[in-house]
């Protein structure tokens, strides 16, 4: 990258912000497969468009028909795939949104390299944990069945690890709970954190 300089505009976060009258944020829900991030989050963004919030949904399943489309599951492919959607989120956070990522994003130190991105107070990673066995029995595409089947590999939680996070801003207990409710928690303790 000896050739590529960094450009600077006049139209920057600050003013963007202002603009929308919000601090611009990423909420990072993570999870496994199953577990309810995409159906949170997408209450969650309900919720905040309520307010008058500017926001954005990134889903894992989403962004893999289109950026992220060529990437396979490989544990460097999940690294990338998670790269990616670190830097769009930068690009949101710039443009002043509330950007909600909704990915499995099972390794830690991909984790911590997209909050690195992002300055401080900017990063909230949200935990939706739900036990292996829920997740399972919900199974909403059928993927626990075909990886239990030998029939997809890598598969997080089955025969690629999850790295559990020890210090989620934002810890979310989903079994016996609507996704209302996890979605009305998540609001609720991101703003007592902006206090």
């Amino acid at each position: 990258m000896n050739n590529v300089v960094w450009h600077h505009h006049d139209v920057n976060v600050v003013l963007r912000s202002k603009m929308k009258g919000q601090k611009p944020c990423v909420f990072w829900f993570i999870g496994l497969s199953g577990s309810g991030k995409s159906t949170i989050s997408n209450i969650v963004e309900q919720m905040l468009t309520k307010q008058g919030r500017h926001t954005y949904l990134l889903d894992g399943d989403n962004v893999r028909h289109g950026l992220c489309g060529d990437l396979g599951f490989t544990d460097g492919a999940r690294t990338e795939n998670i790269r990616r959607v670190g830097e769009v989120s930068k690009l949101m956070i710039d443009a002043g949104l509330v950007v909600l990522s909704a990915f499995v994003s099972p390794f830690k130190a991909d984790r911590l390299k997209v909050r690195a991105l992002l300055p401080e107070g900017q990063f909230f990673e949200v935990f939706i944990d739900t036990p292996l066995t829920e997740c399972e029995k919900r199974d909403p595409k059928g993927m626990y069945k075909k990886a239990r089947a030998g029939q997809i590999k890598d598969f997080t939680g089955i025969d690629s690890p999850f790295e559990v996070p020890t210090n989620a801003e934002i810890h979310i207990q989903t079994l016996g709970r609507t996704p209302e409710e996890c979605a009305l928690e998540v609001i609720e303790k991101w703003q007592a954190l902006q206090v």
